[in-house]
């Protein structure tokens, strides 16, 4: 009979052990266009590097350029941003398409950041977010609103502050109308 409580016993603590445990979940891997291109096998993957005036912002500037990826008879082109960093260099790449809608997002925003203002709030934030995790928005606080971009969807120190919206859709334009001449 002590037998049977023990086993008993032993195979609860054991179950209960058995599912108690939290399965980790591995973390969740983006896949952007960009790594859709460039992981293609099977063939020669060349890149070509236009560089763009630098995005001034807040505190500083950035690098800007038009990366053109050509795998075999296809191609793509890319707007790049690079925030350097002490350690890392963090970098936006956004395709083509990606850049139109973000330039009609940047449009709307602006005829929104007036009204969001005069409302006042303590915190408000309008965004666009791209697929790949881009966003470009503001945020207003204090009846102010503060403009910014945000490279990467995740990580840290990958978000650039810029002074209006102004500088971020004539860096964009530039980019497009770059990728444009460079489809010719």
């Amino acid at each position: 009979m002590l037998k049977k409580i023990l086993f008993v016993s032993a195979m609860t603590i054991m179950s209960i052990t058995i599912y108690g445990q939290e399965i980790k979940k591995d973390a969740e891997t983006i896949i952007t266009k960009m790594d859709i291109f460039t992981s293609k096998t099977g063939g020669i993957t060349k890149f070509v590097d236009t560089k763009l005036p630098n995005l001034k912002t807040t505190f500083g500037s950035t690098e800007t350029k038009v990366r053109k990826i050509v795998n075999g008879n296809s191609s793509v082109s890319f707007y790049q941003i690079v925030k350097e960093s002490k350690y890392s260099n963090t970098t936006a790449s956004i395709e083509y398409s990606d850049l139109i809608e973000v330039l009609k997002a940047l449009k709307a925003l602006k005829t929104e950041v007036d009204n969001d203002i005069a409302t006042n709030p303590d915190y408000l934030e309008n965004k666009f977010v791209t697929v790949d995790g881009f966003q470009v928005g503001y945020y207003v606080s204090k009846g102010k609103a503060s403009w910014y971009i945000k490279l990467e969807k995740y990580g840290s120190d990958n978000t650039l502050f810029i002074d209006n919206a102004d500088i971020i859709e004539i860096a964009f334009t530039e980019a497009k109308n770059k990728i444009e001449e460079l489809k010719k």
